[in-house]
């Protein structure tokens, strides 16, 4: 099978977080960047795809998405706090297909906790659960494909090369 998973710089951060790191940074700073991915997502990658992104834009980016698409929680137990009343200590990811696994074990739930990373090189850098639960959420197995469409510190590639994704399934 051959999934995706795409972690794009978030609406109105592209230039302020990752201008110095690439040139077109910027771009990510309109919605239309990100619908667009999620029509690519969609036409090339059926089998499955995950997409990181903000709650709050949520509201623009679901009507994009093929009606099967779920949301599912990165939910932070350690998180940056901002001088804010609410601080807001989730990630959705909306994600789509997978390998269906009816007879899991373990089972994988529809939200991950997990502490946010600090120092890892790029802003917004997941930490290792994260990328495995994602995987986890598509139903990878070795031999599946998995194309990271913005690989930053390379994280999903060292989960995949680990192997043994799919260890307990029954």
């Amino acid at each position: 099978m051959k999934f995706a998973y795409a972690d794009p710089p978030y609406y109105g951060m592209g230039k302020k977080l990752y201008g110095a790191h690439h040139p077109e940074a910027a771009d990510w700073d309109e919605p239309g960047k990100h619908l667009a991915l999620v029509a690519q997502l969609s036409a090339d990658f059926p089998d499955g795809w995950a997409l990181s992104c903000n709650s709050r834009d949520l509201r623009w980016l679901l009507p994009a998405c093929p009606e099967d698409t779920r949301v599912s929680a990165w939910v932070k137990n350690w998180h940056r706090v901002r001088p804010t009343s609410v601080q807001f200590a989730w990630e959705p990811v909306i994600w789509r297909g997978g390998r269906p696994l009816p007879k899991r074990n373990p089972f994988v739930r529809d939200w991950h906790l997990a502490g946010a990373t600090m120092g890892r090189g790029l802003p917004g850098a997941k930490p290792e659960s994260f990328n495995r639960w994602v995987v986890d959420l598509l139903g990878y197995q070795d031999g599946d494909e998995l194309h990271d469409l913005f690989p930053g510190t390379g994280g999903m590639a060292a989960c995949i090369a680990q192997g043994d994704l799919l260890e307990g399934v029954s």
